[in-house]
This record gives structure tokens, C-alpha cells and sequence, in this order.
């Protein structure tokens, strides 16, 4: 991975941070992730090996997992993982087939990425809140099921949203890119 690779991922990660505290700031159980998008750009801009996407999602999990008040923030550094590794299979997929692959990747990366935390969160989480309601009989998927439905339209606003941003984002982000590594005229 070249230098300029690391700081665009770098940039992008911090804006992932600064993303994941504003969404912070008005504190309730349920929290969109637009840090998602921001790593997405991140992945499309530099096309990572699958490794160094792996690490971009773990540290992007431990940001997310660090600024939350989720309803079990570990359960990032399961999803964010997910979502990079889906970002980096769609995006190899679509680029240069679609003019919207940017958009559709990010869709698809943060329903995955949302998706795989509200199910982590449920396996986690199910079991001490079916201890409080022991007494009116419910079972885990009654439980469950109602969690589950309720969540998706969160994910589902939150890959909207982050789909309109990395699209907003990234074809100016790219000619950036471009000019910056074409050649330079030094003909003082």
C-alpha cells in the first residue's frame, strides 16, 4: 500500500470518528453508523488487498465500539469488518460496469455491516432481556423477531444516507486523487 493509500485511509477514519461522535451527541439506544460510508470511500478510493481491508474494518470496529451508546457496542468489531469485506467484494465486482457502483457498494456494505451488528447485538443481548420478561412467558424469537423489524429501517436510512454521501464524495475525492499523484510540473 503506498503513503498517499494510508493517509486518505487515515483521513477517512478520523472523519469515520468525528461522524461516529456527532451521532453521539444526542444520546439514544439507537445509533446510526455513517462511519460505514466513510470507510466505504476509503476502500473504493484505494482498492486495498483484502488484508489491509480486514485491518481497516477492525480499526474502524474499535472506533465504533469505543464512541457508542449502542445497545452492545463490541458487536462492531464484528460487523465493521463485514461491511468492509462486502464493500471490497461489491465494489470489485461493479467498478467500472455501473455509473452508481459507489452507491450501490455502500448500500449493500452498510446493510451488511448493520445487519451483522443487530444480529451479533441479539445473540448477545436476547438472553438477559428475555430474563426480564420471564414472567410473561416470551421466548427469544418473540422477542427477537420484534427487535429485528424495528432496527431495519434504521440500517436501511442509515445505507441511504451513506450511500448519498460516499456518491456526493467520491468522484471529487478521485480527481483530487488523480491530480495529486499525475505528474507535477517543477519547471521553475
Amino acid at each position: 500500500m503506498h503513503s498517499q493509500d494510508i493517509a486518505i485511509i487515515g483521513i477517512l477514519l478520523a472523519c469515520a470518528a468525528i461522524a461516529r461522535l456527532a451521532a453521539n451527541i444526542i444520546p439514544t439506544p439507537i445509533v446510526s453508523n455513517l462511519a460505514i460510508g466513510f470507510y466505504c470511500l476509503a476502500i473504493i478510493l484505494t482498492m486495498p488487498k483484502i488484508s489491509e481491508a480486514l485491518g481497516i474494518g477492525i480499526v474502524a470496529g474499535i472506533i465504533c465500539a469505543m464512541i457508542s451508546h449502542s445497545i452492545y457496542p463490541p458487536a462492531n468489531l464484528i460487523s465493521e469488518p463485514v461491511g468492509v469485506l462486502v464493500c471490497l467484494a461489491v465494489y470489485g465486482l461493479l467498478a467500472n460496469r455501473t455509473k452508481f457502483s459507489a452507491e450501490i457498494t455502500t448500500f449493500l456494505a452498510t446493510c451488511a455491516s448493520g445487519f451483522t451488528f443487530v444480529l451479533v447485538a441479539l445473540i448477545m443481548a436476547t438472553p438477559a432481556i428475555a430474563g426480564r420478561f420471564a414472567e410473561i412467558n416470551s421466548t427469544l424469537i418473540d422477542l427477537a423477531l420484534p427487535f429485528f423489524i424495528a432496527m431495519s429501517p434504521i440500517v436501511i436510512g442509515t445505507a441511504i444516507a451513506n450511500s448519498i454521501v460516499v456518491g456526493l464524495l467520491v468522484r471529487p475525492a478521485t480527481r483530487v486523487i488523480q491530480g495529486s499523484s499525475g505528474p507535477s510540473d517543477n519547471s521553475d
